[in-house]
C-alpha cells in the first residue's frame, strides 16, 4: 500500500504537463480528415446547374461581345482595310502606327476639339437644366406637375432622328420658326447650322434640351429621398434658400449628381446623330465629333485607322468616368 500512495502522489501540475504533451502528441499525430466524396458532388452538380442557366447568356456575350472586342483591339494593330477582306494574309502587323497616325491627323484632331467642348458645356448645362426643373417640381410651387414631367420627358422617348429633323427645319435661316420670331422683333437671324462658330452651340442646345428631361427624373427622386426635418432644421438656424441649396440639398443629391453626369458624359462623348442628320459635321468640320469620324473612316475602307480610333474614344470615356467619381464620389 506504501509503494503505490508512493507512486500516485505526484504533483498535479506534473499530470498537466503530462497530460498536454499526451494531447500535443495526439493532435500532432492525427491525420488530415479526408473531404466527403458526396459533397464534392453536390457542389459540382450544383456548379454544373448554374453554367447551364448561364449558359445563353454566356455564349452570346462571347460571341457578339468578347470576341468583336478582342477582334477589334487586334484589328487597330493592322493595316486592315476593305481591300484586304479577299486576301486576308497581305495584312501586316504595324503595331501602334495607326496610333501615332491620330496625334498627327488634322481632322481627327479637330474631331476630338468639337467632342472635347461638347462634353465641356454640354453636360453641365444638361445637369443645370435638369436640377433646375426637379427642383422646380419639387417645390410645390408649379401646378400640373404631372403634365409638365411628362412634357419634359417627352423628348427623351423621341426617335433623335425625328428631333434633329424637326430641329433642322426650326434653325432653317429662311422659314425656321426661330428666325421667324427675331425678325418679328426686328432681329435678322443667321443661318445657324451654316455658320462655323454658331453650328456646335446650336447642336449643344438642341441636346441640353433633349436630355435634361431624363436628369429631371432622376434628380427628382433624389430630391425626395431628401428628409424635410433637415431644412427645417436648416431654417431654424436662419439658413436662407441658397444656403439650404448649397448646405443640404447639393451634398445629399451627389451620388445622384455622380450618376448623371457619368451617364451624360459617356452619351454626349458618343455625339453621333446630332450632326449626322442635321449638319453632316460641317460646316468646314465645325461639328464634326469623333464618333462621326470613325463612322467615315469605316466608310472609306480604313477598318485598322478606324478601330485604333475607336479605343482612343474608349479611353477617354473611362477617364472621364474616373474623374467624375473623383470629384463628386464619396469623401467617406
Amino acid at each position: 500500500m506504501t509503494t503505490l500512495r508512493v507512486a500516485t502522489s505526484q504533483p498535479r501540475g506534473a499530470h498537466r504537463r503530462i497530460g498536454g504533451l499526451g494531447l500535443r502528441k495526439a493532435r500532432s499525430g492525427r491525420r488530415p480528415r479526408r473531404a466527403d466524396p458526396e459533397k464534392g458532388r453536390q457542389r459540382l452538380r450544383r456548379a454544373l446547374v448554374g453554367w447551364g442557366f448561364a449558359s445563353p447568356f454566356t455564349v452570346l456575350f462571347a460571341v457578339f461581345m468578347a470576341l468583336p472586342i478582342v477582334a477589334s483591339l487586334a484589328m487597330s494593330l493592322t493595316d486592315l482595310r476593305s481591300t484586304d477582306l479577299r486576301n486576308p494574309l497581305a495584312v501586316q502587323f504595324v503595331g501602334l502606327r495607326n496610333y501615332t497616325r491620330l496625334l498627327s491627323d488634322e481632322l481627327f484632331q479637330r474631331a476630338a476639339v468639337n467632342t472635347s467642348i461638347f462634353v465641356l458645356v454640354g453636360v453641365p448645362l444638361t445637369i443645370a437644366a435638369g436640377l433646375a426643373a426637379a427642383s422646380a417640381l419639387n417645390s410645390g410651387l408649379i401646378r400640373l406637375r404631372a403634365l409638365f414631367r411628362v412634357g419634359f420627358y417627352l423628348p427623351v422617348v423621341t426617335s433623335i432622328v425625328a428631333l434633329a429633323v424637326v430641329w433642322r427645319f426650326l434653325l432653317d435661316p429662311q422659314a425656321g420658326l426661330v428666325n421667324n420670331l427675331l425678325r418679328a422683333v426686328g432681329v435678322v437671324g443667321p443661318n445657324w447650322l451654316n455658320d462655323t462658330s454658331l453650328a456646335l452651340p446650336s447642336l449643344i442646345v438642341m441636346a441640353a434640351w433633349r436630355n435634361f428631361g431624363f436628369l429631371m427624373v432622376i434628380f427628382l427622386a433624389g430630391l425626395q429621398a431628401i428628409p424635410a426635418e433637415l431644412y427645417e432644421s436648416a431654417k431654424l438656424d436662419g439658413a436662407g434658400r441658397w444656403q439650404q441649396f448649397r448646405h443640404v440639398t447639393l451634398p445629399l443629391l451627389r451620388p445622384t449628381l455622380l450618376f448623371g453626369g457619368v451617364v451624360t458624359g459617356i452619351g454626349y462623348l458618343q455625339l453621333f446623330e446630332e450632326p449626322f442628320v442635321m449638319t453632316q459635321g460641317g460646316p468646314l468640320s465645325s461639328t464634326l465629333s469623333v464618333s462621326y469620324h470613325i463612322y467615315n473612316q469605316f466608310g472609306y475602307g480604313n477598318y485598322g485607322y478606324a478601330a485604333a480610333a475607336s479605343y482612343v474614344l474608349f479611353v477617354a470615356i473611362v477617364a472621364l468616368s474616373v474623374l467624375q467619381f473623383r470629384l463628386l464620389g464619396s469623401r467617406d
